[in-house]
């Protein structure tokens, strides 16, 4: 008994087997193209060579890397520059004492209305 199936299944691999594929002459004509510009001495189609900040940038992640890096910066400054109140605390524990810095002082005798020659 012989599966009539398995007899198809035979046909259509051996007409397969038979086929001799060729590529297009589209595809060879890409190929070729492509090719020529990797050939060394061809200078029209040499690839630059990256700028230093390209390189690092590709380094680090690409674009989404640098900006996550920027984003961190900033907030790193602006902790440091105006700390919340839990921060200032925590540090006092830290170090023992409580210091404060204010950047805009309000002490200056020009902001009482008062000049400094009298």
């Amino acid at each position: 008994m012989t599966n009539p199936n398995e007899d198809m299944l035979d046909d259509i691999f051996a007409q397969a087997r038979a086929a001799t594929p060729a590529p297009s002459d589209d595809l060879m004509a890409r190929v070729l193209t492509d090719a020529e510009d990797v050939q060394p001495g061809n200078l029209l189609g040499a690839a630059q060579r990256p700028s230093l900040w390209s390189r690092m940038s590709d380094a680090i992640g690409g674009w989404p890397a640098v900006s996550g890096l920027a984003a961190a910066t900033v907030a790193g400054v602006w902790v440091g520059i105006a700390p919340p109140a839990q921060v200032e605390d925590l540090t006092a524990s830290f170090i023992g004492d409580e210091i404060s810095i204010n950047l805009f002082s309000t002490d200056l005798a020009f902001d009482a209305g008062e000049l400094i020659d009298g």
